[in-house]
């Protein structure tokens, strides 16, 4: 190829930093050197021909010279303002040479990509190459000065200790002083007279090298004082010393918020008194195990709903202030007065007994009785108050509070405005109660709530047809614990949904097994009971899951409903039974004519089935046929069918089957069994 042809091969990064560097290392014209921190020191670990000419030493003796030696007018930690990994850094300095001599020179240092070392080009004063970046650093200071001024971060700068050469304006509008009036000391004056001495060992901390924070209340011009955060950082200017940067945040309305979220969260907003979860904080911090002489007075008021209900609830309000204040005016100073909730109050006293606890709750009970005026009504209020003392027994100061809770509700039930002293008896029985609660929660959770299944009969024929679920618990301790016990404590205890998922999924569940065990024979339907407080939304979309879940049609289940659970909210149940009907689920009310229901509610309620109360059928004994009849024939005449419950004797189920019973179910005809003991007979007993 001839040399009018050929094309340079382009150079390869490699090659140029090579040939930049190696012109920079050999040029007379730049000064250039390398440091690094070896052994803790940082040390000039190269210098080119330019450094060796203007510093005067030698290559081997310019290797490993302490930077400190080569610039002595810094000093201590003040290298490290020269030396920054973070940034370029730029100064005027003095170098010394070989010979000891000082020259003024602009140091340009800028860290190295991989942090480990530092480039230092160095430039003579009185060089135009000087006077060049001179006059670039000037312009590029007074942008930054600039900056700093319209900056709306109040800011502060000292170039010598504690005297400020500089103030912004947001600094002089914080605290509402020009800037002359705050230059040298006068920004001291700005600093609470509690908080100066702290303010001012951070700044000499940051003078040592150290960079500080600290809260500090700045007082104004005004006489108002800003709570702030100052935040200080060195600052070195060579030839003159240490001094500081600072900003300032003012917290103040951020702190003000933060307060008062803090109080809406630990306080009541229409008593302003502290609420359950800050009285359990304050009862806790004042609790000592076996020290004995602090005090609950739990109460409640007797006459809040019916205020409510006659007078409206602004009224029911304003009744809660002025309890609150009568309560805060009764006890002594130091004593909590709370409102956890509702119509409830709590006051906690220290160092009290029994006797000097139920005499405060006595004067409580008297301060409160005294007439108030609410919608232009006098009223009288009347509170049950519960009182508790601390013994060995508590051993938390929840057991204590809870003790109160346990003492007002057996003041509630010994009639309105009465004042009771714990009872021990009581307070083991409600502890006892609630250690059940929770091993029933636990006997939920673990499905070792089982079911018996009752069989049901055709009244003509006694051909069984149906069963209804009855759960059982057996407790691991205490043997069989009667549903008419742990149903109510569900009740109670708001484990009432998930007891009554885990009957109807279970009942479901053994249903389609006995399907596939049994196939004809299996019982046509089975019965589950549904509790009042069941009666709601979900119950519609729980009986569809579980039917789905099994495969099985909604005409394989019937929901049982007391009477009186029907007639607490009557129009709410209806629509619940509406839903449940539209999916072809049949429903009965159980326990019929125990309770006071309306009989034009009946007629309009969407069930199917009736049944007729045990102790109805149990009068058939005496020659009492009358109840029984009756029901038999208002179903009749309202379209619906019977079971009668509870048959105990074959002269019982002649007699309701004489008197038009649809069905019947009863230990005389069969008793509750378990599932398979319950397939095995029905593989015997199904027609």
């Amino acid at each position: 190829m001839s040399a009018t042809t050929a094309t340079a091969e382009p150079l390869v990064p490699a090659e140029i930093v090579s040939s930049v560097f190696y012109g920079a290392a050999v040029s007379d014209g730049l000064v250039l050197l390398v440091a690094e921190v070896v052994d803790g020191t940082p040390r000039i670990v190269w210098g080119n021909e330019g450094a060796t000419q203007l510093l005067g030493y030698g290559t081997d003796d310019l290797r490993w010279l302490p930077v400190a030696s080569l610039v002595p007018s810094l000093r201590g930690a003040e290298t490290g303002l020269l030396l920054r990994r973070e940034r370029s850094a730029r100064m005027n300095l003095s170098v010394r040479t070989a010979s000891g001599a000082l020259v003024g020179v602009l140091v340009l240092c800028t860290p190295t990509p991989g942090g480990r070392t530092w480039t230092l080009q160095v430039v003579p004063a009185d060089s135009g190459s000087e006077r060049v970046l001179r006059a670039t650093a000037d312009a590029h200071e007074r942008r930054l000065a600039s900056l700093a001024e319209r900056s709306p971060v109040p800011t502060l700068l000292s170039e010598q200790g504690m005297r400020l050469a500089h103030v912004n304006d947001a600094f002089c509008s914080l605290v509402g002083l020009q800037a002359e009036q705050l230059l040298g000391t006068g920004w001291m004056a700005t600093v609470h007279p509690e908080d100066l001495d702290a303010v001012i060992e951070q700044v000499v901390a940051v003078l040592g090298g150290h960079d500080g924070e600290t809260r500090a209340r700045l007082v104004r011009a005004d006489g108002t004082e800003r709570t702030t955060v100052i935040r200080l950082s060195q600052l070195f200017t060579p030839g003159v010393g240490a001094g500081f940067v600072g900003t300032i945040e003012d917290i103040t309305d951020r702190l003000a918020f933060e307060a008062r979220l803090e109080h809406q969260t630990h306080h009541d907003p229409l008593t302003g008194l502290p609420n359950r979860t800050l009285l359990a904080e304050r009862v806790a911090e004042r609790f000592r195990p076996g020290a004995g002489g602090l005090a609950v007075i739990s109460l409640d008021l007797d006459d809040l709903t019916v205020v409510n209900e006659s007078l409206g609830h602004a009224a029911g309000d304003e009744l809660l202030v002025e309890v609150a204040t009568r309560l805060r005016a009764t006890v002594r100073p130091g004593d909590l007065v709370a409102r956890p909730g509702g119509d409830g109050f709590v006051v906690v006293c220290a160092d009290l007994d029994a006797d000097a606890a139920v005499a405060l709750a006595e004067r409580i009970g008297a301060a409160l009785a005294q007439p108030v005026r609410l919608g232009g009504v006098d009223v009288r209020p009347h509170a049950s108050i519960g009182v508790t003392v601390q013994t060995a027994a508590h051993g938390t100061a929840e057991e204590l509070v809870r003790d109160g809770d346990i003492a007002v509700c057996q003041a509630k039930a010994g009639g309105k405005g009465r004042i009771t002293l714990l009872d021990q008896s009581a307070r083991a029985e409600a502890r006892d109660k609630l250690r059940l609660v929770a091993e029933l929660r636990e006997a939920i959770e673990r499905r070792e709530i089982t079911l018996l299944y009752q069989p049901i009969f055709r009244a003509d024929d006694r051909v069984p047809v149906a069963v209804e679920s009855l759960a059982r618990w057996h407790h691991p301790q205490r043997g069989p614990i009667s549903p008419a016990v742990f149903v109510a404590l569900a009740e109670e205890g708001g484990l009432i949904g998930a007891l009554g998922l885990l009957v109807l999924d279970e009942t479901c569940r053994q249903l389609a097994e006995w399907d596939r065990v049994l196939g004809d024979a299996a019982p046509q339907r089975a019965n589950v009971n549904v509790s009042a407080l069941q009666l709601d939304d979900r119950l519609h979309g729980s009986v569809v899951a579980a039917l789905d879940r099994h495969g099985l049609d909604p005409a394989r289940l019937q929901i049982e409903i007391t009477e009186s659970a029907l007639m607490e909210d009557p129009a709410s149940a209806r629509a619940v039974l509406v839903q449940l009907r539209d999916l072809g689920v049949s429903l009965a009310i159980d326990d019929f004519g125990t309770g006071y229901s309306s009989l034009s509610y009946l007629r309009h309620l969407p069930v199917d089935v009736l049944k007729v109360d045990r102790s109805f059928v149990a009068e058939l004994a005496d020659g009492h046929t009358e109840i029984a009849a009756a029901v038999i024939a208002l179903a009749r005449s309202l379209g619906l069918t019977t079971v009668a419950e509870g048959v105990e004797t074959e002269e019982q189920a002649a007699q309701l089957a004489e008197l038009g019973a649809g069905f019947l179910q009863g230990f005389a005809l069969a008793r509750p069994m378990t599932g398979s003991r319950a397939a095995a007979w029905y593989a015997t007993h199904a027609r």
